[in-house]
């Protein structure tokens, strides 16, 4: 192209960029030194980054896409053509501009994506039950009498398979994050889509808020699997069956939700300690719900074929471990995993900055 014919927006923009790339190799370099030294459990495979990377950038893609279309409709409606032919092409992308920022993804978030991968992937690999032409539990358990147990148990079987198309499929949806993850993340987007115009920001304030109106906490497979929990209500004696069926028919979610509402802790929380091979407050969640040591080493020796992370464990010494704790000890060592979240971050927070 002759020098003549180039644009002068073209030109700032490379200057523009070029002044950023020395602090992009910098921070690039950081990362590369701060990932060279953590130790090898905390390291991310291959694997896990490319099925994070997938999952929240197809999240914010999926959110930018309604985005403009519904704001750009909306500037349609009021006249400005224009300003709608503008945010449909604005460039560039809002995940490239979350990014720069350091706003693509927060501790929170992260945190929320990356155990949620971990349990699909244990929840894919666990052991195929080897009655193969019996119903699944949840298949069962959607024609029983009662009905609030039969649609908590058709409610999860829809949520876990759209989520798994979802994932397979590449059509990933922000609708499954929890609440305060999924609203950060709208206003997020539109935030990076802004481009300074007052028309269209309030049509980008009116988009983001009927996405907002539009989700549904409860639809989630993780408040789908609490909602069946609740209605199955198993008894101290009933949850070593239950668990055993829910892990035999690879419906880890379901082995979470029990032991949150016997252990009354949240979802998140056991899904953490679980996915997590060198968290040992996972040996005491299950014996602050007394689990018998058959059922422990069932459940223990399940996860540890699912997740090849665990193939250095010294389970029969976990074991013996954990079976040498009292009930009633394990539930004061988890009392704090009861607190309200924020008081929990904040005391975690206080104590690692008193340890620094």
């Amino acid at each position: 192209m002759p020098r003549d014919s180039a644009s002068p927006e073209s030109a700032t923009l490379l200057i523009r960029s070029a002044a950023m790339a020395g602090a992009r190799e910098a921070a690039r370099l950081r990362a590369r030194a701060a990932d060279w030294r953590r130790d090898t459990a905390s390291r991310l495979d291959d694997r896990m980054r490319a099925l994070l990377d997938h999952l929240l950038t197809g999240m914010v893609g999926e959110v930018e896409a309604r985005l403009r279309e519904d704001a750009s409709r909306m500037l349609v409606s009021r006249g400005d053509r224009a300003g709608a032919a503008r945010l449909r092409q604005a460039r560039p992308s809002a995940a490239q501009r979350l990014e720069r920022a350091g706003l693509l993804a927060n501790e929170p978030l992260l945190a929320e994506l990356f155990a949620r991968l971990r349990q699909d992937l244990i929840a894919e690999r666990l052991p195929v039950r080897a009655d193969d032409d019996e119903p699944s539990l949840l298949a069962r358990l959607a024609q029983v009498g009662d009905p609030t147990v039969a649609a908590a148990a058709r409610g999860l079987l829809v949520a876990e398979s759209r989520r798994r198309e979802a994932l397979a499929m590449g059509d990933v949806t922000a609708s499954d994050l929890p609440a305060e993850l999924h609203q950060q993340l709208v206003w997020r987007v539109a935030a990076a889509l802004r481009d300074g115009d007052t028309s269209a920001d309030r049509a980008l304030v009116e988009a983001a808020g009927r996405i907002l109106a539009g989700y549904d906490e409860g639809e989630r497979a993780d408040a789908q699997a609490m909602r069946l929990a609740f209605a199955i209500d198993a008894r101290p004696q009933e949850l070593p069956a239950l668990l055993d069926e829910a892990i035999g028919d690879r419906r880890l979610s379901l082995v979470f939700a029990a032991l949150a509402l016997s252990a009354q802790v949240p979802f998140d929380v056991v899904r953490s300690l679980a996915v997590e091979p060198d968290d040992e407050r996972w040996w005491l969640l299950l014996r602050a719900v007394d689990l018998d040591p058959l059922t422990m080493a069932r459940l223990a020796l399940a996860l540890a074929s699912a997740d090849p992370r665990r193939g250095d464990q010294d389970l029969p010494t976990l074991l013996d471990a954990a079976n040498a704790v009292s009930a009633e000890e394990a539930r004061a060592e988890l009392a704090v995993l009861r607190l309200p979240p924020d008081f929990r971050a904040a005391v975690d927070a206080l104590g690692t900055g008193e340890a620094a």
